[in-house]
């Protein structure tokens, strides 16, 4: 399974994304009225869903009332093109039957990861795909590290890495897309796809042998009421209603086919079709009751044995602790006939450890079998017997990027003066060198260099001038007026002195460093900064009621640039920094619409200069992944997604008979 077309947020926890989607229920031609958050309603037993803050005076409406075609008078006046449905497992196995391992399975495993050319012979060897089953131990548990603990075990409910690792093996998605971020049909899933040559309708029919893990069937409603749930302004979904609101109908001509109505025409209308899937049977006469979908009794209920559609269902939850997930037989069989290839695994454990130095422990202990590990492990604590005695470790180029988010609607960070400040002010060589160990690339926006839509001449990484940043901050009118060594000034009649909070991950080391450091070269100019570590869902909360004068956070690369939308344009959900440039709301609605693919990198490139103009963040590195993984692994093959997060990803994984 692949992971989603959003960015994932990455707020230094230590794993990273995975994902995917799935549907069910009864018939659904439906002439609904409009998904409202005053009417809670988006159709035939369908809830609607938003973002939770909507007024019942002013109702926010999320999906107008339409009225679609039938099918015949659609295909009469459309013209369809045939779309690509793929097997990505077969898609890989092509991919390496035309490439020569460099050493041998045991010379690799001899190895030591100290050069690019000993990484390069170790994922030639050991990230091949078996020969056949018999070289694979199916009854095995693999043990997953989990940086911190699921939000939810909803799908729609999915924001941050930690939770898309879980989704990416428990649920199914209709398309896919490779390690080259390009999207296909997903051939386990559905028979066919095609797009109107117009490109305002994409036509989708199911495999009928789909089934949730309560034995329910998994149909063509499921998909709707999934859409019509994502468009309830009443239900809080952060990350998933982007893009998905760029639809202008779902409808379910059977209990197969599906037709996607779009608004418009627009390049990326193909990745607005990936949106999580949840059983219509389960939540359609819940949603009305509890919106939050969290908190009733009821729901509390599903939270803790959620029904599933992906290869592995929930055996058992210990919250904080670990979810174990186990592989369902009626993924693969379906009327007792082989309809899919069984997943390598029995049983999946996602263990839950927050400090990575715990999770490289574990990892040595063999008490897990694999963990993102940090530029100091990999340099430090990764080169020993100790070390190589269960495991190895690789590594590969990612499109991942960390940075510090600012408020803009603080006091401190308002003006953009201050914020190029901080940016002058932060040492970024002792952060590349010395906490980073120099493994780290560093970052001046939102694109990696090697992207598609990156700056063919990039600014100039930051090094730190403070006297630079002073003379910004004397210019924004931060000046240190009653002698006592602080930089201050009057906001309304008040004279404020500039000492604010910056909020991370707890557990994170790195993460700690790097607030440390920022601590430590402000003080150098009159400024007082206090590095404030967090529990992950309290920074989650924090973070998306704007509640926080900065943050050190990351972004994992969306399949495609527009899902910079969400976090960039006016009044997105996860906007928590609370930027605002109608220049780049303008230049977003034209990349949607733009198809000629060099003229929509122009305008990403504009995009992009435009935010490090006005330094909506600091940013501050590339990072690559470092994994380690346990020596009986096999299959792991990096993308700019890393290892997990994209097709086949996870799936290509396995374990050798002991």
């Amino acid at each position: 399974m692949s992971s989603p077309r959003w960015l994932i947020l990455l707020l230094w926890t230590a794993t990273l994304p995975c994902f995917a989607l799935a549907g069910c229920g009864g018939s659904s031609s439906s002439k609904p009225g409009p998904a409202t958050a005053e009417n809670g309603k988006a159709g035939d037993g369908g809830s609607s869903q938003g973002s939770g803050e909507a007024s019942s005076d002013e109702p926010t409406v999320l999906l107008e009332p339409y009225d679609p075609p039938t099918l015949d008078e659609l295909n009469a006046k459309v013209e369809w093109e045939d779309r690509p449905v793929l097997d990505a497992m077969e898609m890989l196995r092509e991919k390496q039957a035309g490439e020569q391992p460099l050493v041998s399975v045991e010379e690799a495993l001899k190895l030591r990861n100290t050069s690019h050319e000993n990484n390069a012979k170790i994922l030639s060897a050991l990230g091949r795909l078996p020969e056949s089953d018999d070289q694979v131990d199916l009854d095995a548990t693999i043990v997953r590290h989990l940086s911190g603990d699921l939000k939810s075990t909803n799908p729609i409910m999915t924001s941050a890495a930690v939770e898309s690792d879980y989704h990416g093996v428990t649920g199914i998605s209709l398309l896919s897309f490779d390690w080259n971020m390009q999207a296909f049909g997903a051939a386990e899933v559905i028979e066919s796809w095609q797009t109107s040559k117009d490109r305002m309708y994409d036509k989708v029919v199911l495999r009928k042998d789909l089934t949730w893990s309560d034995g329910k069937p998994l149909t063509a409603h499921d998909v709707v009421f999934s859409f019509q749930t994502i468009m309830n302004p009443k239900v809080p979904v952060p990350a998933v209603r982007s893009g998905t609101d760029e639809l202008r109908w779902v409808e379910a001509y059977d209990d197969y086919t599906l037709v996607f109505f779009h608004k418009e025409a627009l390049a990326v209308n193909s990745w607005n079709i990936l949106f999580p899937i949840i059983p219509k049977h389960i939540y359609e006469n819940s949603v009305a009751e509890d919106p939050t979908m969290q908190n009733s009794e009821y729901h509390v209920k599903f939270e803790e044995q959620p029904v599933v559609s992906g290869p592995y269902r929930v055996v058992s939850r210990r919250r904080g602790q670990e979810v174990v997930v186990e592989r369902r037989d009626e993924w693969s069989t379906f009327n007792g006939q082989e309809v899919r290839r069984k997943p390598h695994f029995k049983r999946i454990r996602f263990l839950v450890i927050e400090d990575p130095n715990t999770s490289l422990l574990a990892l040595k202990k063999g008490d897990i079998h694999e963990t993102l590990i940090t530029a100091d492990q990999w340099t430090q604590q990764t080169n020993d017997d100790d070390f190589y005695a269960r495991n190895t470790k690789a590594t590969g180029l990612e499109w991942t990027e960390f940075h510090i988010c600012w408020n803009t609607k603080s006091p401190f960070f308002s003006d953009k003066n201050v914020r190029w400040a901080m940016g002058y002010a932060f040492d970024h060589d002792e952060m590349l060198e010395k906490i980073f160990y120099g493994l780290y690339e560093p970052a001046v926006g939102v694109f990696h260099p090697d992207a598609w839509m990156a700056p063919k001449t990039p600014p100039k990484p930051l090094k730190q001038d403070l006297d630079k940043a002073e003379e910004l901050l004397d210019k924004a009118g931060w000046e240190d007026s009653d002698g006592d060594g602080t930089r201050d000034k009057e906001i309304n009649g008040e004279l404020v002195p500039f000492e604010f909070s910056i909020i991370y991950a707890q557990g994170s080391t790195n993460a700690e460093k790097v607030c440390n450091l920022l601590r430590e070269n402000l003080d150098q100019i009159g400024i007082i900064c206090n590095p404030r570590p967090l529990e992950w869902t309290v920074l989650q909360e924090m973070t998306q009621n704007h509640k926080f004068h900065a943050v050190m956070g990351g972004w994992g690369t969306g399949t495609d640039p527009y899902t910079l939308e969400n976090i960039f344009k006016t009044g997105a959900e996860r906007n928590y920094g609370e930027y605002s440039n109608k220049k780049v709301d303008e230049l977003f609605a034209q990349g949607m619409k733009e198809f000629d693919q060099e003229k929509r990198a122009d305008i990403y490139r504009q995009i992009f200069m435009q935010l490090y103009e006005d330094q909506a963040y600091t940013w501050l590195f590339h990072r690559s992944s470092f994994y380690g993984f346990n020596k009986s692994l096999r299959g792991y093959v990096f993308s700019p997604r890393g290892p997990y997060s994209y097709s086949p990803g996870f799936e290509s994984i396995w374990m050798v008979k002991p």
